[in-house]
């Protein structure tokens, strides 16, 4: 059995040293990685040869790559890197990775070929200057060959290391079992149906409903499928840090950790939903989990800049690198605690200990933007290295604001105003370029009929964009040399800034640039505007994403309708569509509308009254935990005032604006078995989903609002583009969105086998047969009064 690496997965593992250095960035993107090495390429001769694939052995190693380019007429192998900035303050470990890299090729294409000897050339292509700077080697085919051997023979006890750890994974695997005796109702079709996805190589769309035991369900059949695939990877994707708790409780049911670890651990897990199947479960599966945490969560050093003369983690990052590396992968469970417990012991960083760890896990527990992002880490292994993966994507429903906000892009006027009187002077000129070019088009949003705060732009504003472009290339180089704080303003400046400009590199019909008014301030003559790439639909972008993965599966308990998804995710035709029945009984839950009652922003004001005596009406009719969702905070505000007033004995909490995690904590501790009170939330907020509260913690809830978005000028503008687009303007825009948040918070009131509750949607709205449509299909029939 061989160990398949990839050229750059080779050198990155064997050939970086010293401290790590984020100083030479921000490197260019995809786009303009690739629009550079056609630049270079068009201008070589006729048969220059272009992306050459090569493959070589080593003892066990199959190494393959695709070579930039070869010059037949000056026998040149060239590898070109793209940069920005300037090249003198390259970090050494990059240029060796780049060296490493090409001389990798030049031996591989030397067997290819049975050349005795060749120029190896690195090509530094410049995207701001178009510029190229060649750095050049004679090399003898020996030569190339030993530094060849020389890579793998330091990766050579790694891969048999590896190549050991997958075939006790895969045949502890293919002897795993389900770890109860027992599946829950629905729960065996699930995974029968993820199983099946997954080994016909297709994106399963899933609406399972709460209860099944969907995390579990999932994750045991697609490890089952790991083996006979074969797959390289699972990633469980989740758009809520509750969704990554719960898949690692799964996967500890299922013995990725070990027992004695798994005691030691000081958090509660969730109730097992039924006996084990055998109590000797003490041998830990054999399989490397790890969770990938965001940087400002992971990072020790948050007031420093990520090299070796300002962190004391990044100086000589790479030198105890294979040693953190070798203690995180003997290690397995790598959790947050886990990863960071091997970092500080082996005294490296945290966060880029997990990136590392990422080519290395089996299971990786991540948040959705690590797959389908614009600079996804997950997305762009797996095409490096050429994995097979299977993926779970928990609460799928998300994925569509989700992904939305993973391909928009704004820009802060006000925010870059407050930058510019602290300006350095070596940026102070290209920024002022800005500064004009953003001021013209905030002109723009005056015309012949007055000001406006909101306008939608025919085309990308190219003169912005490409002052936005010149200046991030000045301060990378500024940056260089006197670095910035990861927390500073005119890094984050920076950051949006380039973002944008990638945004704009792929900007089509998908999406909206659009200027909004920005209030003017102190003795500002003018108010600026804010700049915004808006995605309307992430189906182009992700696509290719679910392309890239062997299959997959995404599952919510709201799917529906099934059209709404296909369109805006853009899921392969191929995908099958799954609604599985509710493990619950129509008799646990009692549905009523309020016909008679409006909760219009029009109407809101007569609405307080009316909905302060339902909600105390049926508090004293059954004394216990209500939740009450409501449009906005103002609207709480006012019903839950209305309420203290009318009923001062029904006890109430409220949620308030950007909660922390431990107000958000305090919230859901009021709810305590045995208690009663209302407390007040926003639907399709934080408490609208994603939150558990069985038994008598929670025994009804009221929805007083459709959730439908807001109607303003820019979902109006999204409105009209997606009716251009689908032709189902309206229903993608508004009532979908609004009706999922409705089931999602409705959801939060039967839990278990055993629970009772009530759900009151307190809107005539509800009463519509096409809202009532897309209602679960095990509620009891509303009783309309």
């Amino acid at each position: 059995m061989s160990y398949r690496i990839a050229v750059r997965a080779l050198c990155e593992f064997s050939a970086k040293a010293g401290d790590l250095d984020l100083r030479f960035t921000p490197s260019p993107s995809a786009q303009e990685g690739i629009a550079g090495h056609r630049v270079v390429s068009e201008r070589r001769g006729e048969r220059y040869e272009r992306e050459i694939a090569l493959a070589g052995h080593y003892v066990h190693l199959e190494v393959r790559g695709r070579a930039d380019g070869y010059d037949p007429d000056a026998n040149r192998l060239e590898e070109i890197k793209t940069h920005r900035g300037d090249l003198a303050r390259q970090p050494a470990n990059q240029r060796a990775l780049h060296w490493a890299q090409a001389q990798v090729y030049g031996h591989l294409l030397c067997l290819a070929r049975g050349l005795d000897q060749l120029t190896v050339t690195l090509v530094y292509f410049d995207i701001a200057s178009q510029r190229e700077t060649p750095l050049s080697q004679q090399c003898s085919a020996c030569e190339l060959r030993e530094v060849f051997e020389t890579h793998c023979q330091r990766f050579l006890a790694w891969a048999q290391q590896e190549l050991a750890h997958r075939r006790r994974r895969d045949a502890a695997l293919v002897a795993l079992n389900f770890p109860f005796a027992d599946f829950r109702a629905g729960q065996r079709e699930l995974a029968e149906a993820v199983y099946k996805a997954t080994h016909t190589r297709r994106w399963l769309l899933l609406q399972a409903p709460t209860g099944i035991g969907k995390t579990l369900g999932t994750l045991f059949p697609m490890l089952k499928a790991m083996p006979g695939e074969p797959l390289d990877r699972v990633f469980f994707l989740t758009a809520r840090n509750t969704g990554q708790q719960l898949a690692l409780e799964a996967l500890e049911q299922l013995g990725a950790r070990p027992l004695a670890e798994s005691a030691a651990d000081t958090q509660a897990s969730a109730p097992a939903p039924a006996e084990p199947a055998s109590g000797d479960a003490a041998a830990a599966l054999p399989l490397r989990v790890l969770t990938l945490t965001a940087r400002e969560k992971a990072c020790e050093h948050l007031d420093k800049a990520c090299h070796g003369e300002a962190c004391p983690l990044a100086a000589g990052f790479y030198d105890r690198l294979p040693a953190a590396r070798s203690a995180a992968a003997e290690r397995g469970w790598l959790d947050r605690a886990g990863l960071r417990a091997v970092a500080l012991e082996h005294q490296v960083c945290p966060y880029y200990l997990g990136q590392e760890m990422s080519r290395w896990a089996d299971v990786v527990v991540a948040d959705v933007n690590y797959y389908f992002d614009l600079h996804a880490q997950l997305y762009a292994l797996t095409l490096q290295q050429q994995w097979q993966v299977g993926i779970l994507v928990d609460e799928a429903h998300n994925l569509v604001e989700r992904g939305r906000g993973m391909y928009t892009a704004t820009l802060d006027h006000a925010a870059f105003r407050r930058l510019v009187p602290q300006l350095p002077a070596p940026l102070k000129r290209p920024l002022a370029r800005v500064a004009a070019a953003w001021q013209d088009l905030a002109e723009q949003l005056d015309d012949a009929h007055g000001e406006r705060d909101y306008r939608v732009l025919e085309h990308l504003p190219g003169k912005l964009i490409a002052a936005l472009q010149q200046a991030v290339s000045r301060i990378v180089e500024y940056q260089s040399e006197q670095p910035i704080a990861l927390d500073g303003e005119l890094q984050r400046f920076s950051f949006e800034a380039q973002h944008l400009c990638r945004v704009a590199e792929t900007f089509a019909s998908h999406s909206l640039c659009d200027l909004t008014r920005q209030p003017a301030r102190g003795r500002q003559r003018r108010a600026g505007a804010t700049l915004t790439l808006r995605n309307v639909m992430p189906a182009p972008f992700l696509a290719a994403r679910f392309a890239a993965a062997h299959g997959g599966t995404l599952f919510s308990a709201t799917l529906s309708p099934q059209g709404y998804f296909r369109d805006l995710l853009g899921v392969p035709d191929t995908a099958p569509w799954l609604a599985l029945g509710s493990p619950f009984a129509a008799g646990q839950l009692e549905v009523s509308i309020a016909t008679r009652l409006s909760t219009r922003y029009a109407h809101r004001a007569a609405s307080l009254d009316p909905l302060v005596a339902r909600i105390a009406a049926r508090f004293h009719q059954r004394r216990g935990n209500y939740l009450a969702f409501f449009s906005s905070f103002a609207y709480l505000e006012q019903v839950a005032e209305r309420l203290a007033e009318r009923h001062p004995e029904v006890v109430q909490w409220r949620q308030a604006a950007r909660m922390d995690d431990a107000a958000r904590a305090s919230f859901l501790a009021r709810f305590e078995s045995g208690g009663a009170g209302v407390g007040f939330a926003v639907l399709g907020g934080i408490f609208g989903e994603g939150i558990d509260l069985p038994g008598e913690r929670l025994i009804g809830a009221f929805v007083a609002t459709l959730g439908l978005p807001q109607v303003n000028p820019v979902n109006e503008q999204m409105r009209e583009r997606l009716q251009a687009l689908l032709g189902n303007g309206y229903d993608y825009a508004y009532f979908y969105p609004g009706m999922q948040k409705v089931v999602q918070a409705a959801g939060r009131v039967i839990r278990t086998a055993s629970d009772r509750g009530v759900i009151e949607l307190l809107d005539d709205r509800f009463a519509q047969p096409r809202a009532r449509a897309l209602l679960p299909t095990w509620w009891p029939e509303p009783r309309l009064d």
